[in-house]
């Protein structure tokens, strides 16, 4: 799922210093999960707003809701049910959903109230931690499902760099080498071999380093 924090505070008071009307608007989807962007922290953004306004002296008024998902025209349309009721949004989606509205509503003002961070997973109870970089050319079959791309810091493809310790990162010593736990499950699941495989040069075409990416599906546009 896509992980994302909330902004701080002063930086959301900086984008709505002179709208009179904020809808805050959160997502059911990504962002429920990780807590982020959801109705119940909607309506603690909202709070925020509210009390932030009254600091600086003036009155703002603030609605909360939230769409069933913001990366979906359909729901997109949900923004009816609010309709006169707003100068701005202050979206807590990420940033699919920001963009999603500024393309779908082009009259429409709307902020970030998050910052997208990654693909992750939930490691423990209030801890999230990235698992794919979305590159569009998946290799978690050769690497025994734990993907270097995101997870190691140089995004290496042939094995560890010569600066792993005891099977840490040399960039950051709190994570675990990924090539070190690439090895020892290779090794677990009798594929030891594969980290003989040496990789190619990457096309990194698929990354998004020429520009934005679509995937079209013949088999179900109309």
């Amino acid at each position: 799922m896509i992980i994302a924090e909330r902004k701080p505070i002063n930086e959301i008071m900086e984008m709505v210093k002179d709208v009179k009307r904020v809808l805050v608007l959160g997502c059911k989807g990504c962002v429920t999960v990780c807590s982020a962007g959801g109705e119940r922290e909607v309506e603690i953004l909202a709070s925020l707003i509210r009390l932030g306004a009254n600091k600086q002296g003036r009155t703002v008024e603030v609605t909360d809701g939230a769409l069933v998902r913001q990366c979906d025209k359909e729901y997109i349309d949900g923004l009816d049910n609010w309709k006169g009721k707003y100068d701005a949004i202050v979206s807590m989606a990420c940033g699919v959903g920001v963009n999603f509205i500024a393309n779908l509503r082009p009259e429409t003002i709307v902020y970030p109230g998050v910052n997208t961070s990654f693909l992750g997973g939930s490691a423990e109870q209030g801890v999230w931690s990235e698992q794919c970089a979305g590159c569009g050319n998946c290799i978690l079959h050769l690497t025994g499902g734990l993907c270097p791309v995101a997870r190691c810091a140089k995004s290496l493809m042939n094995g560890p760099c010569g600066g792993s310790q005891g099977g840490r990162c040399e960039i950051n010593p709190d994570v675990n080498c990924i090539w070190q736990s690439i090895h020892d499950r290779l090794e677990r699941t009798g594929k030891k071999e594969d980290m003989l495989r040496v990789a190619p040069i990457r096309d990194w075409s698929t990354a998004g380093h020429g520009g934005p990416r679509k995937v079209v599906r013949d088999d179900l546009t109309v």
